[in-house]
């Protein structure tokens, strides 16, 4: 258990200081700016709980392999190995997706929103069918850390993830994309799911 443990531990930290601080620090020498904006709205709302959420969610995420380590009991019926050898595909399988979807974004990627700021609407790479890629991989990493290390942190951190993650899209980004990119947001959603292909798609009229 411990080196499933320790691998998961491993994978998801070094995924983590690629995915945000590496790629903060590659977007500033290319635009002079982290593409950080922090968490939006007052607190209290519904915005504001969609920040937290996500934080929380990547505390989880490391906290699961250390309480595995710590003797965390693995829930019933997902201790076999063939699991955790599953588990550690899909967490590579999202590790990389996260990076490739980033990479797509190129000057776009924001970790946040501003409202005053307008950014070019990405559509294509991982985007042409999918419009919040990044978010997709990180829910397929989370998959597979919650097999490797499947304990009761490691569902807590999926569900609390994948809130999160739902809250962002539908309060927060969706809503800025439509008001900053209008009709050409609408159209790319109408042929675009929002976290899988066809699914999730928008209406192509304003009255969406």
């Amino acid at each position: 258990m411990n080196g499933w443990a320790v691998t998961a531990l491993t994978l998801y930290v070094a995924s983590a200081v690629v995915a945000f601080g590496v790629r903060s620090l590659t977007h500033r020498r290319r635009t002079g700016d982290s593409g950080f904006r922090g968490i939006s709205g007052g607190p209290g709302s519904v915005e504001w709980w969609a920040g937290v959420l996500f934080v929380l969610a990547l505390l989880a995420g490391a906290a699961a392999p250390i309480a595995a380590m710590a003797g965390l009991s693995t829930l019933p019926g997902l201790g076999a190995d063939a699991l955790r050898w599953v588990g550690l595909v899909l967490a590579l399988a999202g590790t990389a997706a996260t990076l490739a979807a980033q990479t797509n974004m190129g000057t776009s990627w924001r970790v946040g929103v501003d409202e005053q700021e307008r950014t070019e609407l990405v559509t294509d790479g991982l985007f042409t069918h999918v419009r919040n890629p990044v978010f997709t991989a990180m829910g397929l990493m989370a998959v597979g850390l919650a097999l490797m290390v499947p304990n009761l942190v490691a569902v807590l951190f999926l569900v609390v993830l994948v809130a999160g993650l739902q809250l962002q899209v539908r309060v927060v980004e969706e809503p800025y994309l439509k008001r900053v990119h209008g009709g050409a947001y609408l159209a790319y959603g109408s042929r675009a799911g929002r976290f899988l292909p066809g699914v999730g798609r928008l209406r192509s009229t304003a009255a969406d």
